[in-house]
């Protein structure tokens, strides 16, 4: 997050904007509030993004954070929205939206992006401190699923058409980790040379 706010300096004259990703657990951090004053106060073409996945590692969010993590940016005068982080369309009319006030001069915008983490923290996190039937309501709206069905109704793709694009995208994922699998483990005299990776 710091390294943005030098970003957001380092791009102002340019016409850029630096965008700042992190979860709900830094917004307890000192630094946040920190990084939120001083864009705020120097006006600097920033987007902070939280994504509240709900679980700061083990953590529900509600348990470790005091008040809204909204009211935050909005005390400090910066302008904020909350959003549905599984609706892609939503993510990015709000981003869009966020990117054009900021490199218009309006400072600093800040985007809560309400989402959910179907996996782990870690590898060795079996998630077992999330409540019954939690994952199975989070699922239900996959933003993928939300995505075939918002292509369908908002832009008037066929399904077909979506259900063909899946299946091939699953087969070039499924080619292409079986070529990474497959792939023999770099050797010393690999060691600095620039290979040339095609999908294809």
């Amino acid at each position: 997050m710091s390294a943005a706010v030098g970003a957001a300096l380092a791009t102002r004259r340019r016409g850029g904007v630096a965008v700042a990703f992190f979860g709900d657990g830094a917004t307890n951090h000192g630094y946040f509030h920190e990084c939120l004053n001083f864009a705020k106060v120097n006006g600097l073409p920033l987007l902070f993004y939280c994504e509240n996945n709900r679980y700061g590692e083990f953590t529900p969010f509600e348990n470790v954070t005091a008040g809204a993590i909204a009211d935050r940016p909005i005390a400090l005068g910066i302008e904020t929205h909350t959003i549905d982080g599984m609706d892609i369309w939503a993510v990015r009319e709000a981003a869009l939206a966020a990117l054009a006030r900021a490199r218009g001069g309006e400072g600093p915008q800040f985007i809560q992006a309400m989402t959910y983490r179907y996996s782990g923290h870690s590898r060795s996190d079996p998630g077992k401190y999330r409540k019954p039937g939690e994952l199975d309501e989070w699922r239900a709206r996959d933003p993928i699923r939300l995505a075939h069905v918002g292509l369908i109704e908002r832009y008037g793709v066929a399904d077909d058409t979506v259900r063909r694009i899946d299946s091939e995208v699953a087969e070039q994922l499924a080619t292409l980790r079986a070529r990474a699998l497959a792939a023999p483990y770099p050797t010393a005299e690999d060691n600095g040379r620039a290979t040339e990776f095609k999908a294809g």
